[in-house]
């Protein structure tokens, strides 16, 4: 973050607007996703998952957010990914969005649940053919003795299916996560940053500002 001298404390606080504790969560998440879509210049849907084992060992990695509304916020993976497994034993999860050229970033905290067949057979045909094939070939993260090995797999997915429709692998699918908590940051001069958390309440949400 930079630094900038006390004289100008005042009048750059309020070059940015505070985060509106009225607003719908889903909103202004939409809103904040809109924003970083036009400044973003790569990936703006990028996001931290975090997972963790039943006795609490935590995990994270980055992975795309392909669908949000109100149910929730999707991504795919395979299924017999070391995520996979975490998420079979364990739902609960954490989702981080950090925006740099915003200097802005959302957290969600909630649990998943398994797309739709359908949903996950759409998406995976949207897929580009060579991604596809990839799917079919990988079995992610476990040992790969050397990289030959997986090329050779793609090139037998391939031949397996030189044209026409490629179908989804049993253990390749979605999940959504159900937001219980959303948490919204923004930079603000001197580190006094912005933040505020939604938390679910029955059928609505109720909203508080936190120090930074």
């Amino acid at each position: 973050m930079t630094e900038h001298s006390p004289s100008h404390l005042h009048e750059m606080d309020h070059n940015k607007t505070l985060i509106d504790l009225a607003a719908d969560p889903f909103v202004l998440f939409s809103r904040w996703m809109g924003e970083a879509e036009k400044t973003e210049p790569s990936d703006p849907n990028a996001m931290t998952l975090a997972t963790s084992t039943p006795d609490g060992h935590p995990s994270a990695r980055i992975v795309l957010l392909k669908g949000a509304d109100r149910r929730g916020f999707v991504f795919y993976t395979n299924q017999q990914s070391r995520k996979g497994e975490e998420l079979a034993e364990n739902p609960h999860v954490a989702l981080l969005f950090h925006w740099k050229s915003l200097r802005r970033q959302i957290r969600i905290e909630g649990t998943v649940s398994p797309v739709t067949t359908e949903e996950a057979d759409a998406y995976f045909a949207s897929r580009s053919r060579i991604s596809r094939l990839g799917a079919i070939a990988s079995d992610q993260s476990r040992p790969l003795p050397e990289r030959a090995i997986f090329e050779a797999r793609v090139k037998e997915a391939e031949a397996r299916y030189p044209q026409g429709e490629i179908p989804r692998p049993a253990n390749w699918s979605g999940y959504r996560v159900t937001p219980t908590a959303f948490e919204f940051w923004q930079e603000r001069p001197y580190r006094l940053h912005d933040r505020a958390r939604w938390t679910a309440d029955q059928a609505s949400w109720s909203a508080t500002r936190l120090y930074p």
